[in-house]
């Protein structure tokens, strides 16, 4: 159920980018897009609870949430209409899913609740171009002991020079850039909104895992 349209470069953009992409988007990505099943693995989340990927693609993580955490709700964002085809083949009717922009949108107008209880932001920060913003929206919209889980790339600096060059070159063909501050700014908008952050960097600084979690 697509209820916003939102218009601007950076959607088309990123149509134009995932037009062919989407088709193949899953199967090529399993080989560098590391740490998505932990995240979602350390969800934790309960039957009956609200999980709302920010930035859901094709549909795949979410349709791994729901066999690893059965009876949730499953919501999905996306500002591409592209990526959403690709998860409404993916989804079905088990997910509502929505286009809209990860820096402004309001859950309660897209999906028709007032927060959910987990959020997830995987590879998604690296592609957009106010990221902060983002990350803050996803923090904003959590429910009482509701978490935020973000995965994205890391600073790369285990990785030989000329691999970790030629992997941010590649990347950046792609319109993809590793967000460096990412956990230092996860940790001022903890302090702003009184959440707790976890951090962990995975290996060799390949990807770097956030949660922000809101008090109960």
């Amino acid at each position: 159920m697509d209820i916003a349209h939102p218009a601007g470069d950076h959607a088309a953009l990123m149509d134009s980018v995932y037009r062919g992409q989407r088709h193949i988007y899953d199967l090529t990505r399993k080989y560098y897009l590391f740490g998505r099943d932990r995240l979602i693995d350390e969800l934790a989340a309960e039957p009956g609870q609200a999980v709302l990927e920010i930035g859901c693609g094709t549909g795949r993580n979410l349709a791994q949430v729901a066999r690893r955490w059965p009876g949730v709700a499953l919501h999905g964002l996306d500002l591409s209409s592209e990526m959403l085809k690709s998860a409404h083949a993916t989804l079905g009717t088990s997910a509502v899913l929505a286009q809209g922009d990860a820096t402004a949108f309001c859950v309660q107008e897209l999906f028709g609740r007032a927060d959910v209880d987990r959020a997830i932001l995987s590879y998604a920060l690296s592609m957009i171009p106010d990221w902060r913003a983002a990350l803050a929206q996803g923090a904003s919209v959590l429910a009482p002991g509701g978490a935020l889980h973000v995965v994205d790339f890391g600073d790369l600096a285990g990785l030989p020079a000329p691999l970790r060059k030629g992997l941010r070159a590649w990347l950046a063909a792609f319109h993809v850039m590793p967000r460096r501050e990412l956990v230092e700014t996860a940790q001022e908008i903890a302090w702003n909104r009184r959440l707790e952050c976890r951090s962990a960097r995975g290996p060799l600084g390949y990807f770097q895992m956030i949660t922000l979690t809101r008090g109960i």
